[in-house]
C-alpha cells in the first residue's frame, strides 16, 4: 500500500484505514508540504502492525517541528556571515531536524532550486518580482569601500562615489544581483567603474583587495572588521543592499524550516 503526495492533499481515503489514522490526519493538517508526510507513509503499509507506531511517532515529530530537513541554497558568503549562529541554535532546539545547504553562485540560479522544488528556502538578494516567489526583505546592508591598508584613499576622512572613478576595482560577475544593484546605483551617480579583477563572492574581493589586487566596494557583512592589511570605508550616498528570503509559499514551510527563517531574521533584524 502507498501514498502520494497528491493523494494526501486530495484527502485519499485509504489513510483513515489505517491504524493511528488520527495520527495522520493531525499531521496532514499541520503540514502544508505533504512530501515528507508520504515518505513515512508510502513505506507503512509494507511492515508489521508493530512498526507502524514507530512510523506514526516519525509522523508526530515532523508536526511538532522536532524532526525533518531543511533546505536552504545561497552563496557561502551568505552561510558564513548570516548563518552560522542559527545552525548552533537550531541545532539546539530541533536536534532531530536535518539542515541541508546548496551553494549557488547567483540569485537566479537559487531561484531556481525554489522552483524546481529542490530546496524550501534562499538567502538572496532582494529585488524584482519573481513569479511563484515570494520576498522578504530581512536587514539592508550599508556598502562600504575595502582597500589595503596603505591605500591614499584609506588615509582619508570621507569618500564619495566619484573617488571611485577609473579602474582598479574587483567586481562580482555580472549576473549577479548584488552586482546589478551597485552598478545601478552607480550609474544614478554619473560614477563608471572598470574592473580589472574578477571574483565570484565577497570574502574573496576583501582577501584580494587586502594583498593589492585592487578596491572592493562590498556591502558591511555580520561580523566583518578591519583586520590586517584590510580597512574598510563607509559609502553612505550608496543605497543600502536589500537581502532576505525567498520562498514559494510562506504556509507551505515545514515547522523546522519555518524556525530556520525566523532565527535568521530574530538574529539580524527584520528590516
Amino acid at each position: 500500500m502507498g501514498f502520494t503526495p497528491s493523494g494526501l492533499e486530495g484527502g485519499d481515503g485509504r489513510v483513515e484505514q489505517l491504524p493511528h489514522a488520527h495520527r495522520f490526519e493531525v499531521v496532514r493538517q499541520q503540514l502544508p508540504d505533504t512530501r515528507q508526510v508520504a515518505h513515512i507513509l508510502v513505506p507503512l503499509g509494507r511492515v508489521a502492525p508493530h512498526q507502524q507506531a514507530g512510523l506514526g511517532a516519525r509522523l508526530g515529530g515532523l508536526a511538532r517541528g522536532e524532526t525533518g530537513a531543511v533546505r536552504v541554497t545561497t552563496g557561502a558568503t551568505s552561510v558564513r556571515h548570516f548563518m552560522s549562529e542559527a545552525v548552533v541554535a537550531f541545532r539546539d532546539r530541533h536536534p532531530g531536524a536535518v539542515l541541508e545547504f546548496r551553494t549557488e553562485t547567483s540569485g537566479r540560479s537559487c531561484f531556481d532550486a525554489l522552483a524546481e522544488g529542490a530546496v524550501d528556502l534562499a538567502w538572496v538578494t532582494i529585488g524584482a518580482p519573481v513569479r511563484g516567489v515570494g520576498q522578504r526583505t530581512v536587514v539592508e546592508l550599508p556598502w562600504v569601500l575595502a582597500v589595503r591598508a596603505d591605500d591614499p584613499l584609506a588615509r582619508g576622512s570621507r569618500i564619495t562615489p566619484a573617488d571611485l572613478a577609473g579602474g582598479g576595482h574587483i567586481r562580482l560577475p555580472e549576473n549577479s544581483s548584488s552586482r546589478t544593484h551597485l552598478d545601478t546605483a552607480f550609474a544614478r551617480l554619473g560614477v563608471r567603474l572598470t574592473s580589472d579583477t574578477g571574483v565570484a563572492d565577497w570574502d574573496t574581493a576583501i582577501l584580494l583587495a587586502g594583498l593589492g589586487m585592487g578596491r572592493a566596494v562590498v556591502p558591511a557583512l555580520p561580523g566583518q572588521a578591519a583586520t590586517g592589511r584590510v580597512r574598510f570605508l563607509p559609502l553612505p550616498e550608496l543605497p543600502p543592499l536589500p537581502v532576505g528570503w525567498a520562498v514559494r509559499r510562506w504556509t507551505a514551510l515545514n515547522p523546522p524550516a519555518r524556525s530556520f527563517a525566523d532565527l535568521i531574521e530574530e538574529q539580524h533584524g527584520a528590516a
